[in-house]
């Protein structure tokens, strides 16, 4: 398939996991170049022994600004031109409200909520100047519906579904044909859901109507919808990719 040919893709938390599978479809698609960010260097590089000529791979922080900058500008002298930005990076410090501790709350904050601000303020300038382009946050059922022991991770992933709404108003506003949309994942097979313990898992899947876990792929396969000129006319939307979740 073809849905991505032609674009310049960017996606953050590239390195494993969603952010990984994400990286591979729009490989497969046959995207001109798919940018993938992580701090995680030693997976990048991994990821750089297996991937074809359209992925390359960058070591960034979302929360540094300059280190952003840096990297725009130099997709925007080689490309002149970002066409997708998939905001996927994010972590967990998880704790009950009365023992998570203040620097656990701050660093989720910035990386989950802040880094998506960071990324979008400065992509979305070339995406202006071109006016067009598509971006995708990677949000969570937790940050519509809450869960225990979440509460900085669902106060970042709810802040991402109310900047997706946001910047869908905003940055189409003069006439741009720049898409921001949502997918929202339920509880998926990632290196991170693998710390949950296994009685937890069980749980999970018992209030899930299809009685499994997702892969990665089926939301690759939601983002890559979003992101590409098949969902032309789909923005300020939250794509639930859940399995019928009930939290």
């Amino acid at each position: 398939m073809d849905r991505m040919k032609g674009k310049v893709c960017v996606v953050t938390g590239g390195a494993r996991g969603i952010g990984r599978s994400i990286v591979e479809k729009f490989s497969e698609e046959n995207a001109e170049m798919v940018f993938a960010l992580d701090m995680n260097k030693d997976t990048l590089d991994e990821l750089d022994k297996q991937t074809p000529q359209n992925v390359r791979t960058f070591v960034l922080d979302v929360t540094k600004r300059e280190e952003i900058k840096i990297f725009v500008e130099k997709v925007k002298e080689e490309f002149g031109r970002i066409d997708v930005l998939v905001n996927n990076a994010g972590i967990t410090k998880d704790a009950l409200l009365q023992k998570m501790q203040e620097e656990d709350w701050d660093v989720v904050i910035d990386v989950n909520l802040k880094g998506v601000f960071n990324m979008t303020q400065f992509v979305s300038n070339l995406m202006l100047e071109n006016g067009k382009g598509s971006i995708v946050n990677i949000s969570s059922i937790v940050g519509e519906r809450g869960n225990i022991g979440q509460t900085n991770y669902a106060a970042t992933k709810g802040g991402v579904i109310s900047m997706t709404y946001t910047w869908a108003k905003e940055l189409a506003r003069k006439g741009a044909n720049i898409r921001v949309n949502a997918v929202a994942p339920g509880f998926i097979k990632t290196p991170m859901t693998e710390k949950i313990p296994e009685k937890v898992l069980e749980n999970i899947v018992s209030k899930v109507t299809l009685k499994r876990m997702g892969e990665s792929e089926e939301v690759a396969n939601a983002v890559l919808f979003l992101a590409s000129d098949e969902a032309s006319y789909v923005t300020g939307h939250v794509l639930d990719v859940n399995g019928g979740t009930v939290l």
